[in-house]
């Protein structure tokens, strides 16, 4: 992608790329805006040590874009976008440096609103939140949905049932072999779904502290995130950073499902194909870990956050699931493309409404 932005800007239709820098506190990063057909463009702040300035906004790109998908599929009234900020969210975080952040986004005047993503947490959205209104991730306290994790888990849990149902003839997962690789915030919620239903389950996580206490607190297996996506199981569930589903990857894979929280799961396009011709049945990203922005963005609707509507609406990624599913059988394509006409189909019959109604106010 280096050196070639407004190319791809072109190709996948972006509105926006806004850079941001503040000296004082050393904040540098980017705002992508996908799509505002559904209405503001929303998406997590991620914060992390990337190679180089170019990988950031990649990064940012792509996962706009995913967010513009996830929304237009999972129904919701929103358009996609990302921020990014460069830098260690273990060392470089400062009440100053998301006041900064915050600041920034205030100036775009409700284009974007953020919310937590890797590397951000409640705290600093609410340090955020005393700069500009437009942040959707927020504690309880302040009339949000609090921590969401448990609520990715739990969409991501629905689609790895609805892909049970289909490849193993049962959406019972007990005895069901799951490898899960990453066991952060939503991983161990989606470890602790599974335990729950009986699943022989094997984790792996970069984090070794992290992934053996939650092996301790479930009686998992432990395999090393080198080995882990090559084990010979039914479901494969990354959960950790993108682009696993690769050249590399695809050759080694012994499962019959790939679904997980992940995001861009597949490095390229052309992966979902070779996942279709393998025979292997996956869940494309979006469509698997869109409860978090479900549960979290039912405090926009009326009468403000309502716990159990927001629960409800996560479930229903199992129908969504199913739904694709049926549409990848039926007009014989891939699942990911199945999950893309699904919401471009949303975002056109929107887009074409909104115009419409343009057109008759101009002749009233």
């Amino acid at each position: 992608m280096e050196g070639k932005i407004y190319e791809y800007l072109e190709k996948y239709n972006y509105e926006n790329l806004f850079f941001f820098n503040d000296n004082e506190t050393g904040l540098k990063g980017v705002v992508c805006i996908h799509d505002t057909t559904l209405g503001p463009a929303t998406g997590g702040l991620r914060m992390w040590t990337y190679q180089n300035e170019w990988d950031a906004i990649e990064d940012a790109l792509r996962l706009g874009k995913g967010m513009t998908y996830k929304y237009a599929a999972a129904g919701v009234d929103l358009g996609g976008g990302k921020a990014v900020i460069i830098g260690d969210p273990k060392k470089q975080k400062s009440e100053a440096l998301f006041r900064a952040f915050g600041r920034f986004i205030n100036r775009l005047n409700g284009l974007y609103i953020t919310g937590q993503d890797v590397g951000t947490t409640l705290r600093d959205m609410e340090t955020i939140r005393s700069e500009t209104p437009y942040v959707v991730t927020l504690p309880r306290e302040f009339g949000g949905a609090g921590e969401i994790s448990p609520y990715t888990a739990l969409g991501v849990y629905q689609a790895i049932k609805a892909c049970s149902k289909e490849k193993l003839g049962t959406d019972s997962l007990e005895g069901v072999r799951i490898a899960v690789q990453g066991v952060g915030n939503v991983g161990y919620h989606l470890v602790k779904y599974l335990a729950q239903e009986g699943a022989d389950i094997t984790i792996a996580d970069i984090d070794n502290k992290r992934v053996k206490e939650v092996a301790d607190e479930f009686g998992t297996t432990i395999e090393s995130v080198e080995r882990i996506h090559a084990l010979d199981v039914d479901i494969y569930s990354p959960c950790a950073l993108g682009k696993v589903i690769n050249d590399r990857s695809l050759g080694e894979l012994k499962c019959s499902i790939v679904a997980g929280s992940a995001n861009n799961q597949l490095a390229e396009e052309k992966h979902g194909n070779f996942l279709d011709e393998l025979g292997i049945l996956y869940a494309p990203d979006y469509i698997a870990n869109a409860g978090g922005t479900i549960f979290d963005t039912d405090r926009i609707k009326p009468g403000g956050f309502n716990e159990q509507r927001g629960i409800n609406a996560v479930k229903r990624i199992y129908e969504t699931m199913t739904d694709l599913i049926h549409i990848s059988k039926t007009e014989n394509i891939p699942t990911y493309k199945a999950a893309d006409l699904f919401a471009e189909r949303r975002i056109e019959s929107v887009g074409k409404a909104k115009q419409l109604r343009k057109q008759v106010s101009i002749f009233n």
